[in-house]
Formats: structure tokens, C-alpha cells, sequence
């Protein structure tokens, strides 16, 4: 097994080369405990808007449709998925979304069944992405979805260790099975018409129809009237959404995938 004090060593002079050197996530790491997980906001009256597999074309106009509405989205990005985070466009879309006050959280570098690889494997596709946010923007993620929704005791442990809650869902729009936005809508109209005190959502940020034209405003209407409020995922569990925030780094020969 990955030795704890090996990985210490690691994280420290990674994060501290990046200027978070003091972040939780790299203190007293022998000390932390199995990652909680959470598939369900906990405030009364919220849903958290999410969306996976990013930064990607849409973002943008993701961004633009939370903000007419009043509304905050949760972005949980890739690595290394359908752009690389370090593209230029892509790191300006990471941007975007982080200064107009929606969350950035990890859903790994590039997208694999964590429930599939070693310990070693698992922290590094959990530690490129958090480098990569960090550099791009300043902040440490407190929050990490596995791909696939898959993850096992070794998945917890890691992400324990790496100071992160471990986020699933308990409403999913069914945009990356297939379903038509009609079915998408549909599902959004059952859950609101069950008005569970929270929903935590699934959709993905890749699937153009559901974000941009169809789904998404139809969803942002029917879940306001319906009196909810749309916030972002640590507002909708009460929690911070970052271990630690610093500066944005400098491009350098290092930002590639």
C-alpha cells in the first residue's frame, strides 16, 4: 500500500510549490478518517444544480442561464475528458464559472472507474485535477464526485486523506444515458411534483441540449416556482467549498496535459 508519510512528502511540496502549503489537506493526513459521503443536500429548501464532466463548450452559457435566474451551479471538472483543463479556452471557462460565484469542485483528471485502479493510481487522478484548479484558480476543492458515481473503501480512504467529502446524488436528469430533453423535463416535473425537502442534482455540462436550450431553463423555472432555492453544493450541505484559497499560479511549461 501507498505509504501515508510518502504521500505527505508529496502533497506538501506540490501544494507548497503552488502556495497552499498550509492547506488541510496536506496537515496531519495519518490523522484523517474515511471520506463521508453525501447524496443528499441537508438545508431545508435548497437544490444544488450540478454539473459534470467539464470545462467544455457550454460552460459559459451555463453560467449566463444560472446568473439571469439568480441561481448558483456546482462544476465538477475533469482533467482531461472532453478538453484538457489547461487549454487555453478551456482554463478561461474555469475562470468564468469561479468568478461569478459558482462552486469548482473535482470529478478526477480523466475520468476513470476509481473502483478499477491501486492506491497510487486513485491519488493521482485525484491530485492532477485539484492542481490544476488550484493553479487556475486559487482554490483547493472540498469536494469530490467519482465518475461513474463508483468508489469503494480505497476511494473513501483516499479521499479522506486528501481532506475531500466524496459527493453522489439522489436526482439525475439522465442526460448522459440518452434521454431525450422531453424525458429529462419529465423527470424534473416528478421530483418537483413529490417536493422533496432537498434535491441534489446530476446533469452534465457536455450534453448541449440539456444545458443550453431546453432542459435547463425548464428545470430553473419549474424548481423557482416551486420555491426552492438554487444554491450551490457546500451551500446546500452548510459546508465551506474549499480546503483553502490563494492566488491563481502563472502559466508555465507545467500547465499541459
Amino acid at each position: 500500500m501507498f505509504a501515508t508519510k510518502s504521500l505527505l512528502a508529496v502533497l506538501s511540496l506540490c501544494l507548497a510549490f503552488l502556495g497552499v502549503a498550509a492547506s488541510p489537506a496536506t496537515s496531519s493526513l495519518e490523522r484523517r478518517a474515511r471520506a463521508q459521503v453525501f447524496s443528499r443536500c441537508t438545508k431545508p429548501n435548497t437544490v444544488a444544480l450540478t454539473f459534470d464532466d467539464g470545462p467544455y463548450i457550454y460552460m459559459n452559457d451555463i453560467v449566463n442561464a444560472l446568473d439571469a435566474a439568480g441561481a448558483k451551479g456546482t462544476f465538477f471538472f475533469n482533467g482531461n475528458n472532453y478538453d484538457c483543463i489547461y487549454n487555453t479556452n478551456a482554463v478561461n471557462r474555469v475562470k468564468y464559472a469561479y468568478s461569478h460565484g459558482h462552486q469548482v469542485a473535482s470529478h478526477t483528471w480523466a475520468h476513470k472507474d476509481l473502483t478499477t485502479l491501486t492506491w497510487d493510481q486513485i491519488h493521482d487522478e485525484m491530485w492532477r485535477v485539484e492542481q490544476a484548479l488550484v493553479r487556475i484558480t486559487g482554490a483547493y476543492p472540498a469536494f469530490m464526485r467519482p465518475p461513474y458515481g463508483n468508489y469503494n473503501n480505497l476511494v473513501l480512504d483516499a479521499s479522506g486523506i486528501r481532506g475531500q467529502s466524496v459527493i453522489i446524488w439522489d436526482f439525475d436528469s439522465q442526460d448522459s444515458l440518452g434521454a431525450s430533453p422531453q424525458t429529462s423535463k419529465n423527470l424534473y416535473d416528478g421530483v418537483i411534483g413529490r417536493h422533496p425537502s432537498t434535491i441534489l442534482t446530476l446533469n452534465h455540462e457536455t450534453i448541449g441540449s440539456f444545458a443550453l436550450h431546453q432542459v435547463l431553463p425548464y428545470a430553473i423555472q419549474k424548481l423557482k416556482a416551486a420555491g426552492y432555492q438554487l444554491v450551490t453544493l457546500a451551500e446546500c450541505l452548510g459546508m465551506p467549498a474549499y480546503q483553502s484559497v490563494v492566488a491563481p499560479g502563472t502559466r508555465d511549461s507545467n500547465w499541459h496535459c
